[in-house]
């Protein structure tokens, strides 16, 4: 339902209305508001109302110190609270179009951007540790599962056993490190189909059970991913050394020959077969820490000296066409 052909279908097709409108879209906006405030009622959750460019990782961090912990010292899977932020995204209006023939009007679904309320319900899985379900509060109502690979390590790590030295979001030490590196490789689109089943069946979502049946339910897609590799050094001092050698020798990674090399392909920069998008190295200094940064296209690595104890190596991917793949992750839950 990502285009006006396929909402039309919903409501014509599926619900047998004559017309598709965005006046049909209210009750549903209106019920999974409703049922959502069931569920916080119910559960006796916070429904914290975000302020404009508040930190909500800042803010679900809280919540999980003042979590109890179970006897493994983990935090039971639980809904810790949910969140409410409003948000610009793409939406559907109805306008009015004339027959020509006629003169008879019709609306006509067009889409537009509208500030609507994002719904957060952030988690507590057994599997994946903490996570995040956001819902559109809109329709098509589109969904985001955020997960962090680390928490998920993490998690299987500490009900496996394995004691470990944690690191800001990385691991500064751990006991067996192949067993924590089979872990991390285990992490795939199956263990993430489960963890959004999961959610599905916990929280409240504005589809209907007809209407999951008929095929109106959420797929997934890699909206974004982030690699990281953090090698953690013996002596701080030596470390600092060698990522400024780092950085010194890598200063022209943004010429078109070094470009190529590291993406594998031909860079192109003038002319009708110019490579689209943009190429571009910065070296930054905030404070006395600096970073290496390289973007292309819709892509960034960043590199830099963590917290003065690793090396560390981060690629983000907003857009997976970049590199040849297609963004579907997984079939449907």
């Amino acid at each position: 339902m990502q285009h006006g052909a396929g909402v039309a279908a919903f409501f014509v097709g599926h619900r047998g209305y004559r017309f598709a409108s965005s006046a049909l879209m209210a009750p549903m906006t209106a019920a999974f508001t409703a049922d959502i405030g069931h569920f916080v009622a119910a559960r006796g959750l916070d429904l914290v109302r975000f302020a404009k460019g508040q930190r909500k990782d800042l803010v679900t961090a809280g919540y999980l110190r003042r979590a109890e912990l179970d006897d493994r010292g983990l935090v039971p899977a639980q809904v810790l609270y949910v969140g409410v932020a409003q948000e610009k995204q793409r939406v559907f209006r109805t306008s009015k179009r004339r027959n020509p023939v006629t003169g008879a009007t019709y609306p006509w679904l067009v889409p537009g951007s509208g500030v609507v309320n994002q719904h957060y319900f952030y988690c507590a899985d057994e599997e994946s540790g903490p996570v995040c379900a956001k819902f559109s509060g809109y329709f098509p109502y589109t969904g985001r599962l955020i997960l962090n690979g680390n928490e998920y390590a993490k998690r299987q790590a500490a009900k496996a056993g394995i004691g470990f030295v944690p690191l800001d979001n990385a691991f500064a030490a751990v006991d067996d490190v192949a067993a924590v590196q089979a872990i991390c490789d285990g992490l795939d689109e199956g263990k993430i189909t489960a963890l959004a089943a999961r959610l599905l069946r916990l929280l409240p979502h504005p589809f209907t059970t007809d209407g999951t049946a008929a095929g109106y339910r959420y797929e997934l897609s890699v909206l974004q991913a982030e690699f990281s590799l953090t090698q953690a050094l013996d002596a701080p001092v030596s470390g600092r050394v060698f990522f400024d050698q780092l950085i010194r020798g890598n200063l022209d990674l943004g010429r078109p020959d070094q470009v190529s090399l590291i993406f594998g392909r031909k860079i192109i920069r003038k002319g009708k077969r110019a490579t689209p998008g943009r190429f571009r190295t910065r070296v930054i200094t905030d404070g006395v820490t600096p970073s290496l940064h390289v973007d292309y296209k819709n892509s960034k690595i960043r590199q830099y000296h963590k917290l003065g104890k690793a090396l560390r190596t981060e690629t983000t991917i907003n857009d997976t066409a970049d590199f040849g793949v297609a963004k579907g992750a997984v079939s449907s839950p």
